[in-house]
């Protein structure tokens, strides 16, 4: 009995024990809650009353070279509901459908569906959130927003871009410099009940927002405005597929237009150009669609998205930097340049072309079939002589040529602020033969974009500097206050000053005298280039026109480079790209303040002489 009594007694012990053991632990977690999470699990019961409304920041402008605001913001609402908060829900139905111009049904749903928010439409316009506001109803939300808004329209559309639904850059500069326009959005915080119900008198909390930055660039509204009228002018004339045109300041890099037509809204981003087609064009896609109709139905759609998106890839694509094409002639001045400077030629040596050259067992043409006879060198870029430069490519040597490809960043991209730059295509070096060599050095038989081709020759004309091509200038606050000036990198002779400036003279020649006679404007000192070059495959018989021009030539501060794809009818860059180039230095020279020359070569002496042609 006593031996039971002890175990009765260790038994309560030990019960006793574990007891105070736990409720020392529950104790010691009641202290560790209270005191050291005590300001954590406020927060928890502080968010799980609160409600929380997005305030959304205004996305910074793009301001162009005259103050000229390019893209900016519209007030615009978002009109939500709150389940909990809805006394009437017929009445909200009925006002929500009616003004929003939605399908009853479907704002049904929205009103119906249980949750702590939810959205019936963005983007609406204010006028009409002001109008679903004032009718006072119960659990409709009536937030303001910012929509991005381009004031004229195309203008530059492929170099603006566009934002998404969120306001986040898409395309273009608008999502290169998105860290800077963005901004920082706001909250709106209101206090509810346990049923999700505001709590009246309870007010509200805001945190606001902080807007974005104006983006400052280079590009000049009136300049790409001449631009573009010039590029549907030529493109409807030639029933061109397009048109490119880039205008920079050589000196710098700094962009002042970059058109390429046709252009699409930016406030309809998402709506396909409408392109004029033969008629055949139709019937095509009606028997296609004929021969398709029996893919089942999801197989279809699934197409046809695929399809559509890539059309408006497509038409929002910048030829101007994404694509590359075969430069033809133009790059005669890359060809020239790299000559002078290995010292392989001088301007007097001379040259006989019979209207071919012979290379291996290819008989390769010159544009004139005939010949040009006995020419000096300056003769020979003036005359745009195939042969000359078949021979220059071959005193050069490849190494040699590809050794000053680099030198001049021909072969890397040039570093532009938009996004998509494509590279140079370029034969590896050791696969180049004589036949290779010979059409490189006229400038076939590889592909550089517009934006290379006009940086490299920027960087050749303006003593020898490579400069990188941008837009993005500056970044300023909305009270004009500098937050940032925005640098690119420069690389310093590529190549000797003797040399840049013995190729202005003679590109000057060849506007004044030669096949690029019909971009001269009497009183102006002018430089150029043409050139017409055949697309792959070559039995289709496309070509590209193209003219590349700056002024003054002696001293650089302007250049243009105008590219028509697949011109109808009489194809050659001399005819038809150097009066698209004329037509715009007509404008720009006297807007940016070059002043016509004393002493100039009469117009009609200049229409005398040369082609007008390649």
């Amino acid at each position: 009995m006593f031996r039971n009594k002890t175990y009765n007694r260790r038994k309560l012990l030990l019960v006793f024990s574990v007891v105070t053991v736990i409720l020392l632990l529950l104790a010691g977690r009641l202290v560790y809650l209270m005191v050291f999470c005590s300001e954590y699990y406020g927060q928890k019961a502080e968010d799980l009353h609160e409600r929380e409304r997005d305030i959304k920041a205004a996305r910074g402008k793009i301001v162009d070279a005259t103050g000229t605001v390019l893209a900016t913001n519209r007030t615009v609402c978002t009109i939500s509901v709150i389940h909990s908060q809805i006394k009437d829900p017929e009445q909200v139905i009925e006002v929500l459908a009616k003004e929003l111009e939605m399908d009853t049904e479907t704002v049904r749903k929205r009103v119906e569906k249980v949750s702590s928010i939810e959205r019936i439409k963005s983007n609406v316009d204010k006028e009409t959130g002001d109008r679903i506001r004032n009718y006072s109803l119960g659990g409709i939300k009536v937030d303001e927003d910012y929509k991005r808004y381009y004031p004229y329209g195309s203008l530059a559309s492929k170099v603006l871009g566009f934002t998404g639904g969120d306001n986040q850059g898409i395309i273009g500069l608008e999502v290169v410099y998105e860290d800077y326009l963005k901004g920082s959005n706001g909250k709106i915080l209101t206090l509810t009940d346990a049923r999700g119900v505001e709590i009246e008198n309870a007010g509200e909390r805001r945190q606001e927002p902080i807007d974005g930055k104006n983006l400052h660039i280079s590009l000049d509204y009136n300049i790409q405005m001449y631009c573009e009228q010039a590029a549907k002018k030529v493109m409807e004339a030639k029933s061109a597929d397009g048109v490119s045109i880039i205008v920079m300041n050589p000196q710098n890099g700094e962009i002042m237009s970059m058109v390429n037509v046709p252009e699409f809204d930016l406030n309809s981003p998402f709506t396909l150009v409408q392109k004029e087609e033969p008629q055949e064009e139709p019937l095509q896609a009606e028997e296609t669609l004929q021969q398709t109709s029996s893919q089942p139905a999801d197989e279809k759609k699934e197409e046809g998205q695929e399809n559509t998106q890539d059309l408006l890839n497509q038409m929002w694509r910048n030829p101007c930097i994404s694509d590359t094409y075969e430069p033809g002639s133009v790059f005669k001045i890359i060809t020239a340049s790299s000559a002078f400077e290995e010292g392989v030629v001088s301007l007097n040596d001379h040259f006989f072309c019979p209207g071919y050259k012979l290379v291996e067992d290819r008989r390769i043409h010159c544009h004139k079939r005939v010949g040009h006879g006995s020419e000096d060198f300056t003769q020979g870029i003036m005359n745009s002589c195939n042969p000359v430069f078949i021979e220059l490519g071959q005193r050069l040597g490849v190494d040699n040529f590809y050794k000053y490809f680099q030198q001049f960043g021909l072969l890397s991209k040039t570093g532009i602020d938009l996004p998509g730059e494509a590279a140079t295509i370029m034969h590896n070096k050791k696969n180049v033969g004589p036949v290779e060599l010979a059409t490189i050095s006229f400038g076939q038989s590889f592909q550089i974009t517009p934006i290379q081709l006009a940086t490299t020759v920027s960087s050749l004309v303006n003593g020898g500097s490579r400069v990188t091509p941008h837009f993005g200038v500056s970044v300023k606050d909305d009270q004009g206050k500098l937050i940032e000036t925005l640098e690119y990198p420069v690389q310093e002779g590529i190549v000797s000053s003797q040399t840049s400036e013995t190729l202005r003279s003679v590109l000057e020649k060849v506007v004044s005298e030669g096949s690029g006679n019909k971009a001269y404007i009497e009183g102006f000192s002018i430089g150029g280039k043409t050139a017409t070059s055949q697309t792959l495959p070559r039995s289709a018989n496309k070509y590209i026109s193209s003219f590349l021009g700056f002024a003054p030539a002696e001293d650089p501060q302007v250049l243009a480079l105008a590219i028509i794809n697949n011109p109808q009818g009489i194809y050659y860059g001399g005819t038809i790209a150097a009066p698209v180039v004329k037509e715009i230095f007509s404008n720009i020279l006297p807007y940016l303040g070059i002043e016509k020359q004393a002493a100039a070569p009469s117009s009609e002496a200049a229409d005398s002489s040369g082609s007008g042609q390649d």
